[in-house]
């Protein structure tokens, strides 16, 4: 999982969160677009946020009793090997 942040980060511009979100709503159903949280670990309101917990779920992620996600258990970015997520001084 991964934050609109982060992708805008890679992409060369950390303030470009809220355009990458709004890609992320026309991208293709073949996108995993409900991978892509912000940054409060939530899952934003745009789209169906119902079918994309269903998928997160699926995919083994537990959520908090408050609806986050933990970012510390869950969050991956690019260039973490280790696969185990990161710290919060990591989250963009």
């Amino acid at each position: 999982m991964i934050t609109y942040g982060a992708i805008a980060t890679v992409l060369g511009d950390p303030r470009k969160a809220r355009e990458v979100g709004w890609a992320m709503a026309i991208c293709p159903e073949s996108v995993p677009y409900q991978r892509v949280i912000n940054a409060r670990g939530q899952i934003s309101s745009g789209g169906d946020v119902n079918k994309r917990r269903t998928a997160l779920e699926a995919d083994g992620v537990i959520f908090l009793q408050d609806g986050r996600v933990d970012l510390e258990h869950y969050l991956w970015l690019p260039g973490d090997e280790s696969g185990n997520g990161a710290s919060p001084s990591k989250q963009a």
